[in-house]
């Protein structure tokens, strides 16, 4: 397995537990230290695709049973069922709303209401005048991701090393043989990338050409809000996908830029500073202020510290994963998830291990599969 983030813990996992003895090998000197990282930390059923609500169900049966599923107590990805609000400010936006959610209904998705502009307020105060509707989901919310890989790991019982990079791989008539790395040759039957953006790269060095694109993705943290209620939801225009929810006296703010352009996977992800200005400065096209009216009060106060981190989307044409057998038998990956990997990952590694015991012979998400593009921007 190379990669400890929450993808490949979770295929680790599930590799183990179907009968596989599991190497975990982690190029970094910390485990789980790359994009799950840095990830916002949440789950939701209110989702645009039904291949997607099938694997994120699957996610969250694992997490409302951690304990027991993974036989460890160390690591709890503490669920807080705070809830996804989604906030329409026009009626193009609001139809779109009307639309999706009786799609969710149609799937199966208990739950989800639709708020009118004053019903919303009434739920949340804070919420501006100009908001027109809403959707909810109060069992959606939040979770630790780290902690969860962490669990999966130690449920596990793989070995791990860290401070190993794998560098290539050993082909013998169309098959593994052995993946290198930079402290020697690890002999192998089988070895699943799951890598994130820099499975790209790994699935290169043996001549696999993925169909992926590593997009930056930024993530302000802000200390010390008192201005948030810590049982906010996580919190969404809708029209700009600018999105916060709150994580321990604090918040994160994000904002999936549609125009930042995809490029080659790097380790280290430069933030931009001035990231943090484009979401708390209330004159901004995306500020946050357009979700909660405390959002200014924390602007002009004035008194919060913050940093950017930054982290990369793998991000395949439609918008879904690759989870299946790359051209040269024994070599897998399970990457791509578009900035879902931690709400479907856990489940796409149950997947993978599946299909790694025989146990499935097809996937909707292969790696020759006919790739519709997708516009879904969050």
């Amino acid at each position: 397995m190379v990669g400890s983030g929450i993808v490949g813990a979770a295929t680790a996992f599930f590799a183990a537990r179907a009968g596989f003895r599991v190497l975990v090998v982690e190029r970094r000197p910390a485990l789980c230290s790359l994009t799950t990282a840095v990830a916002a930390g949440g789950y939701r059923l209110q989702l645009e695709h039904r291949e997607e609500l099938a694997l994120v169900s699957r996610t969250v049966r694992l997490l409302e049973r951690f304990a027991e599923e993974t036989g460890q107590s160390a690591h709890d990805p503490s669920i807080r069922r705070q809830g996804y609000l989604w906030l329409a400010r026009t009626e193009d936006t609001a139809a779109r709303q009307r639309d999706l959610v009786a799609r969710q209904l149609e799937w199966g998705v208990d739950g989800v209401e639709l708020l009118s502009g004053g019903e919303a307020r009434t739920r949340f105060p804070w919420l501006p005048e100009d908001v027109l509707q809403a959707r909810f989901r109060q069992d959606d919310g939040l979770i630790e991701p780290k902690r969860i890989a962490m669990g999966l790991l130690e449920g596990s019982g793989a070995e791990v090393v860290t401070g190993v990079g794998v560098t290539g791989f050993d082909i013998d008539r169309g098959r593994l043989a052995a993946v290198r790395t930079d402290r020697g040759a690890i002999a192998a039957g089988a070895c699943v990338i799951a890598a994130g953006p820099l499975s790209e790269l790994l699935a290169r060095a043996a001549g696999i050409e993925l169909p992926v694109s590593a997009v930056r993705r930024q993530r302000v943290l802000l200390w010390d809000v008192p201005e948030v209620p810590r049982d906010a939801p996580m919190t969404i225009d809708e029209e700009t996908t600018t999105h916060w929810r709150p994580v321990a006296s604090g918040a994160y703010l994000l904002y999936p830029d549609a125009t930042e352009p995809g490029g080659e996977p790097v380790e280290d992800v430069p933030a931009d500073p001035a990231f943090a200005l484009r979401l708390l400065d209330p004159d901004s096209p995306v500020a946050v202020a357009r979700t909660a009216g405390f959002w200014r009060d924390v602007w002009e106060r004035a008194g919060s510290a913050w940093v950017v981190q930054a982290g990369q989307y793998t991000m395949t044409p439609d918008q879904r994963p690759l989870i299946g057998q790359t051209e040269i038998g024994g070599l897998w990956v399970n990457t791509g998830y578009s900035g879902h990997g931690v709400m479907a990952g856990p489940a796409g590694g149950e997947i993978l291990a599946e299909l790694l015991a025989g146990r499935h012979r097809d996937s909707p998400f292969r790696l020759d599969r006919e790739f519709v593009p997708a516009t879904q921007a969050f």
